[in-house]
């Protein structure tokens, strides 16, 4: 009889090939979650985006009319407890000295326009002098110029706007609630008329229920003669959102 062959052997298993396998698939795992993670924050990104444009902001921002100086100034604003210890520099943000008009200076701004916390938000106080010519209710080239540098910043900001006009018991020969009114309306229609939306305002007039300043010096009276932009940065406790 002829000899059985011996069974041939199986070559050795190359067992590295299992863990490098299981070691692919766990890298393409998470590779997978990556891609998935990023998808997920380009969709907030962009839901992000939409509301934004709701609020009025996408323009300003897409069209780059909104400077990095006009973006820290409504940053500052947006926080009416640390506005105080900022005013001046705000001031300076909105109004540097080389922009004004010749009719205008760094000391005549300051002595007309002030920037107030309250409790709903930031108000910026600017009198009738520097808004209006005497005894007029359209804004004067002063006041334009004035109301301007404030436009960029208020349609980058989200919040409501009051406008509040003031009069005083000596202006001569007006009403003093009519005048308060048609000034608050001259400038929010002047806003309106640089592209932000009307909805965003509300207006008030109080004549000359509250003046600031009482007695004989026509300086400080002519203070109570103004137009407060009340920005409501501060949202009611249990207002919606």
């Amino acid at each position: 009889m002829g000899k059985k062959k011996k069974p041939e052997k199986c070559p050795p298993l190359a067992l590295w090939l299992v863990t490098f396998s299981d070691l692919t698939t766990l890298l393409l795992t998470f590779f997978v979650l990556l891609l998935t993670m990023s998808s997920m924050d380009n969709s907030i990104l962009t839901t992000v985006t939409l509301t934004t444009a709701d609020l009025g902001l996408l323009e300003r921002r897409g069209s780059g009319r909104v400077t990095a100086t006009e973006r820290l100034i409504a940053e500052l604003m947006e926080k009416p407890w640390e506005v105080v210890d900022k005013k001046n520099r705000i001031k300076d943000l909105l109004y540097p000295e080389d922009t004004m008009p010749p009719e205008l200076n760094r000391a005549t701004l300051d002595e007309n326009v002030e920037i107030l916390a309250r409790n709903d938000g930031v108000a910026l106080v600017i009198t009738d002098g520097l808004l209006f010519e005497e005894g007029q209710r359209e804004l004067s080239p002063a006041g334009k110029y004035v109301v301007d540098q404030l436009i960029p910043v208020i349609s980058y900001m989200s919040a409501p706007v009051n406008l509040i006009g003031y009069a005083d018991t000596q202006e001569p020969g007006v009403n003093p609630y009519e005048i308060s009114e048609d000034r608050a309306l001259s400038v929010l229609g002047y806003m309106v008329e640089k592209g932000i939306g009307q909805k965003r305002f509300t207006l008030s007039a109080y004549g000359n229920d509250r003046p600031r300043y009482t007695g004989d010096n026509p300086a400080l009276r002519a203070k109570n003669r103004r137009v407060e932009i009340l920005l409501k940065t501060n949202r009611p406790i249990g207002s919606y959102p």
